[in-house]
């Protein structure tokens, strides 16, 4: 037992005598040890004294227990149980283990319905085993100062500094994203490959010395011409004729092709000149004893546009077997230009095809002719109005290249000067391939006669595409 040292309380004047107690009156003095003023002491050489507890004596108390706090944070501290600790840390293993035992049983029992699920589980899982070993190390890792201090298990002492260290090159250890297997698992299951994108042709790399061929203003004029084909698209507009109907309207197209050929006029004037008959159609009622004269006076206005020497008007009244006169001709001329506005520098399907066919694969006459073919028998028939004047040519030009097997059937050079993707002229290519499939048995023979030529290849020959055909509207 510890000696005690027991210091006398002062007494003050008169506490010194004895006091006598009445009989039956209890005394209230207590023992020495139990005044509660006394403090017991520890002293430094290992005895412990009591004292009273006075002011001075308390301030001193407390300012030697902040003393002993400053010191004891610049100690070592002393390390923890390593046995604990490990029970502790396999104890947490096993749950996660069990819990990442059931996200597996789950997820490969919703495996075919989300492919996704096993792997979004197996990383939450992940992150919270992590996330829970990371807590556990925190909560048991020893302070910096405690490398000197050294941990016995199993009959080994290992230092906590390599314990950290194989702790923090676990945590260096690279994993993959869950955005990179994702995608990886997406491009695979799609059967996306890595394949180099496709170049852009220069198909104006020959002319570039040919001052004729304005290739530094190649780009701009067709981006003009997309923009202008908008104020010069018709819209349909049989509905308002009384008179006239979609058939009479083949039938005149189909005569103007022959009198065009007789004439050895140019191509731009045969699209300009079914160009200003429908603008005029579209705005003005026409009777039928005049739709003739409309065509004559059209295609009169095209040769003077377009032809270097045009049509005599007297020409015009004998092709026609004098159904009309030359002053009936003029007259007509007048009013469409009226109508018309003088507005003749549109861009037909004529503009764009010449552009398109340039920026096909490898084009050669052959595929030249084929879609020249489409876009007049595109010219002949009434529903082509619905599409624009360039849509017309890539589909022409698309249908062309179906029709003659050549592969790929759209680039990316054709797409980028057209404008158009696959998917956005496949419609208007079907129907230029439906008209190529009834060509043969129609009375409208003009366009087939012109392309039997050995000279335009002999096209109309050609097998129409198959493959629209089997999708055709």
């Amino acid at each position: 037992m510890e000696a005690k040292a027991i210091v006398p309380r002062k007494t003050r004047a008169g506490e010194g005598k004895a006091v006598k107690h009445e009989p039956g009156q209890r005394s209230e003095r207590r023992a020495l040890g139990d005044i509660g003023n006394l403090e017991v002491v520890r002293i430094v050489e290992g005895k412990q004294i009591s004292r009273p507890m006075t002011r001075s004596f308390r301030a001193q108390l407390l300012a030697n227990a902040q003393a002993a706090a400053r010191e004891n944070k610049n100690q070592v501290i002393p390390a923890l149980d390593n046995k604990a600790i490990v029970q502790a840390a396999a104890e947490k293993k096993k749950n996660l283990l069990a819990l990442d035992n059931k996200a597996i049983a789950q997820a490969s029992g919703d495996k075919k319905k989300n492919p996704v699920v096993p792997i979004l589980e197996s990383k939450a899982v992940a992150t919270k085993k992590a996330g829970a070993e990371k807590s556990d190390v925190e909560t048991h890792k020893p302070k910096p100062e405690s490398s000197d201090v050294l941990s016995s298990f199993g009959g080994e002492n290992l230092k906590l500094d390599s314990g950290r260290s194989s702790r923090e090159g676990s945590r260096k250890k690279e994993f993959k994203t869950l955005t990179s297997v994702l995608s990886a698992r997406s491009k695979a299951a799609c059967g996306v490959s890595l394949k180099p994108k496709e170049k852009i042709l220069d198909i104006d790399a020959e002319d570039i010395n040919n001052e004729l061929a304005a290739v530094e203003y190649l780009d701009d004029m067709y981006k003009f011409y997309k923009l202008a084909e908008d104020e010069s698209h018709v819209h349909d507009y049989m509905g308002s004729q009384r008179e006239i109907n979609v058939k009479m309207r083949s039938i005149l197209v189909d005569w103007l092709i022959d009198v065009h050929r007789r004439f050895e006029l140019m191509p731009e004037t045969l699209f300009l000149t079914i160009n200003i008959i429908d603008r005029y159609l579209s705005v003005t009622t026409v009777a039928r004893k005049e739709f003739q004269l409309v065509g004559l006076s059209s295609m009169l206005i095209a040769s003077k546009y377009e032809e270097i020497w045009a049509p005599h008007v007297n020409d015009l009244v004998c092709i026609s077997d004098y159904a009309y006169t030359e002053a009936q001709i003029l007259v007509m001329e007048k009013a469409i230009l009226g109508k018309l506005e003088w507005y003749l520098t549109v861009p037909t399907p004529y503009v764009f095809l010449v552009r398109y066919v340039k920026a096909s694969f490898l084009p050669d006459q052959e595929m030249e002719n084929m879609a020249f073919f489409l876009a007049e028998l595109g010219l002949l028939h009434y529903p082509t109005i619905l599409y624009s004047s360039s849509m017309i040519a890539a589909g022409a030009v698309y249908a062309a290249r179906c029709t003659l097997n050549r592969c790929p059937f759209w680039s990316e050079t054709l797409k980028h000067h057209t404008g158009y993707s696959e998917d956005q002229i496949l419609d208007c290519a079907k129907l230029l391939v439906s008209f190529h499939s009834i060509a043969a048995e129609s009375k409208l023979q003009a366009v087939c006669r012109k392309f039997s030529n050995p000279d335009r290849g002999a096209v109309a020959f050609s097998t129409p595409a198959q493959k629209l055909l089997a999708t055709a509207l």
